[in-house]
């Protein structure tokens, strides 16, 4: 049978279509085999799949389960539907969901994958002050970014592995409680077999040779992509120079970042000394 291909700028959903039916291709599903699994008839998934017809928000979580993608679909949803949401992430986040090994650093703020819910609202309702937009959208952003965090649910679960600056501790989001939290489920995570948290000290001064984010992700073929982000896009870096050199630097760094225990003990002294703190 001839299948027809689509084109990704025909239609603001056409990357939802192609990624869905990639992903059900994968599984080795047919139309018919799927549709009832996430609440649709094999036409309308057609529809969908062709970009037809736009998919809904439960179409989307169905299909993450179905597929066991990691929450790509959802991911890919929150981006078509709100403009809002940074240029390129959607790309990358088909990438983490099927990666065996996730290395993140990270400065400034805790990264996304580790935010609560509390932590990523007083981020996202900054932003929306400061750009004047509206609070629904913010609200948007927050359930986007937490859909993010169903990658670290799959199975198997892929290897996280962050290396947080100190700055990231010691900036305070959302007041002294929220940050209180957040601090306290980095602790939890620590606990996870699947879950490496490290962190650079001030005192590694110079040395640090990270300004900004980045991301290493080990796809199941062994190949090694790198992630980064502009002022409003997000990018995927091929280049295996280029990436072999980042992947270097992230080694580097994570030898003279604090030991994993050490690294607890650090930022449980952090969250001390917040709570310590008067209100």
């Amino acid at each position: 049978m001839n299948k027809k291909k689509v084109d990704p700028e025909s239609s603001p959903w056409a990357p939802f279509g192609i990624q869905l039916r990639a992903f059900r291709e994968a599984k080795d599903l047919l139309q018919e085999e799927l549709a009832p699994l996430i609440g649709c008839s094999p036409s309308h998934l057609s529809y969908i799949e062709l970009a037809h017809r736009p998919p809904s928000r439960k179409l989307a979580e169905l299909s993450d389960i179905a597929l066991d993608t990691g929450g790509t679909m959802l991911l890919m949803w929150y981006q078509l539907k709100n403009a809002a949401i940074l240029e390129g992430f959607p790309e990358y986040a088909g990438y983490e969901a099927l990666a065996e090994q996730i290395r993140i650093i990270e400065v400034n703020i805790v990264n996304g994958l580790l935010q609560t819910r509390a932590y990523a609202t007083a981020i996202e309702m900054g932003y929306a002050r400061q750009t004047d937009t509206s609070e629904k959208l913010a609200e948007e952003r927050v359930e986007f970014r937490l859909a993010r965090q169903r990658v670290l649910e799959r199975t198997p679960p892929p290897l996280l592995h962050v290396v947080l600056d100190e700055s990231c501790l010691r900036r305070i989001i959302g007041g002294r409680d929220v940050m209180v939290e957040q601090l306290l489920h980095l602790e939890q995570l620590t606990t996870r077999r699947n879950v490496v948290i490290q962190v650079v000290p001030y005192s590694l001064g110079e040395f640090r040779p990270f300004t900004h984010m980045a991301t290493l992700l080990t796809m199941p073929n062994r190949k090694v992509l790198a992630y980064g982000e502009v002022e409003q896009r997000g990018y995927i870096d091929r280049d295996t120079k280029s990436v072999s050199m980042l992947s270097r630097s992230y080694d580097r760094l994570a030898v003279e970042a604090l030991g994993q225990a050490e690294s607890l003990a650090f930022i449980r002294a952090a969250r001390r000394d917040l709570e310590w703190m008067s209100t």
